[in-house]
């Protein structure tokens, strides 16, 4: 049976909610997606943040029991900050906009849950539903696409009429059933400027990607960054907004309807040096609340040494060597070395000696290649400026 009466009803009732976009399709599978992901996956294309099933990505009837429709929600996050975090006489790195505000997690399950709540009060006789975010099975963009929501753009990214691809998505897989609303088409035209602007030419040019080249997978993982994209990276110590900030349709783009997603200026461009020594408990305080502390602190402090470095800020060079001297992780030690190789414009003998010194400690306690050549690189560096 179509719901199409409920339907109405559930959508006013999201207005009331302040959901900003809803669309309802079938719970027909995505199978026509599984040449393209298996490509991806053997092309080494993926980030492994990935839910892992293949399958379970595809076939909504392999994660619930009997569903009819998918029910899609897009909620507008804010490009801009209202306010500018104060100066101070420390260099600022950014979070990227899709982690400012409370973790988007968070505030899209309230949403959807008040949403469900409502729906339930509206039915006729009982139903089951599944809420998911982009830790789910489905994927996200293809479900929001398939439901009328916005068309999946060239940087893989959903984009919307009213609020260009600054949105967060989530979806409910239900056993009601709906009338689909129309799929949206691709509206890039010959438009590549995300491809173009991508500094590691992670795009493909057809709505996939390289995760492993994006800086926005770059920035969150755990182990040492790859030397090439350090600098491109410049001050972000998380995530990344360039194939968005480029994009024509989110020209004009700045919406604030939802309070909890509001950047605290002082959060979403912190303070790099005092970043380096962050106590855990501090830490959590300051930044749990935000999607982009979901690595841990170590992602964000090696990038916040990376963009010190990107910064050319040679005010902290005695701090960076602090953290060389007793930072326990020899990821962030090795990265502090990188930083200080980039630092030093002239030669000086105390810090080729003091790195030579921890190169040999390093050597002693048998760390890894990828973690002496650091130093090695630092050493080479500054004695050439003999």
């Amino acid at each position: 049976m179509v719901n199409a009466y409920l339907k109405k009803q559930i959508i006013a009732a999201s207005q009331e909610l302040g959901i900003d976009k809803i669309g309802f399709t079938t719970a027909e599978d995505f199978e026509h997606l599984r040449p393209s992901l298996m490509a991806q996956k053997a092309a080494g294309h993926t980030s492994g943040f990935e839910h892992q099933n293949l399958d379970e990505r595809l076939d909504p009837d392999l994660i619930f029991d009997q569903p009819r429709s998918i029910i899609a929600i897009a909620l507008a996050y804010p490009s801009k900050m209202t306010q500018r975090p104060p100066r101070t006489k420390y260099k600022r790195g950014h979070f990227a906009r899709a982690s400012w505000g409370d973790d988007y997690h968070t505030v899209l399950n309230k949403k959807m849950s008040a949403l469900i709540e409502k729906i339930k009060d509206l039915a006729t006789n009982e139903s089951e539903f599944k809420p998911m975010v982009d830790t789910g099975e489905l994927i996200d963009v293809a479900v929001a696409q398939r439901a009328g929501i916005g068309f999946i753009g060239k940087n893989g990214l959903l984009i919307t009429k009213e609020f260009g691809s600054f949105v967060y998505l989530g979806e409910i897989i239900t056993d009601l059933e709906f009338e689909p609303d129309e799929p949206m088409d691709s509206q890039c035209g010959d438009c590549t400027r995300c491809v173009d602007y991508c500094p590691p030419h992670a795009l493909l040019g057809d709505g996939r990607l390289n995760a492993q080249k994006c800086l926005s997978y770059q920035t969150q993982t755990k182990g040492m960054m790859p030397e090439k994209y350090r600098p491109m990276i410049h001050n972000v110590i998380y995530g990344c907004d360039i194939c968005q900030s480029v994009c024509p349709f989110n020209r004009g783009s700045d919406h604030h309807f939802h309070p909890d997603m509001e950047p605290d200026p002082k959060k979403v461009s912190p303070e790099l040096l005092p970043l380096l020594t962050i106590s855990n408990r501090e830490f959590k305080n300051t930044y749990g609340p935000m999607a982009g502390s979901w690595r841990g602190k170590k992602p964000l402090q090696r990038n916040a040494l990376i963009a010190l470095a990107n910064l050319g800020d040679k005010s902290a060079l005695p701090q960076i060597l602090e953290v060389i001297d007793h930072d326990s992780r020899p990821v962030i030690r090795a990265t502090a070395a990188y930083a200080v190789g980039r630092l030093v414009r002239k030669f000086n003998p105390e810090i080729c000696d003091f790195l030579t010194e921890k190169y040999q400690q390093e050597q002693q306690q048998g760390q890894e290649e990828q973690y002496l050549r650091e130093y090695r690189m630092a050493i080479q560096k500054i004695s050439s400026l003999e």
